[in-house]
């Protein structure tokens, strides 16, 4: 999540523009203190309003957890992973050299 002041809104507009055409959020904040959230416009904005997709994109973002994402769509965890899965968000992101890692280490390699 990208951090903006309200002083960088005058500056840095076209970073903040292109950020959210990238499915970004934005925290803009007026002296030290958040301000909004710029959310991008999005199908999941759409399909499930402003909290269904703040969840989607700070789960996606790795800032929340899942069962924290779930809570603030107000679903249960199960179908927060549906979602995600709808989505094409992954429950799971394994880096591959740290699974070839534990399977070698399993014998499973």
């Amino acid at each position: 999540m990208e951090n903006f002041t309200i002083r960088d809104l005058r500056e840095r507009t076209g970073e903040l523009v292109r950020g959210a055409e990238a499915g970004q959020l934005s925290l803009v904040s007026k002296r030290g203190n958040p301000l909004f959230v710029a959310v991008p416009f999005s199908e999941s904005l759409l399909t499930g309003g402003v909290k269904t997709a703040l969840a989607l994109q700070l789960v996606r973002d790795g800032t929340i957890s899942q069962g924290v994402a779930a809570e603030l769509a107000g679903m249960s965890r199960s179908d927060f992973l549906d979602l995600m899965a709808r989505h094409r968000i992954p429950a799971a992101d394994y880096p591959v050299d740290e699974l070839r890692e534990e399977l070698t280490g399993l014998g499973l390699d």
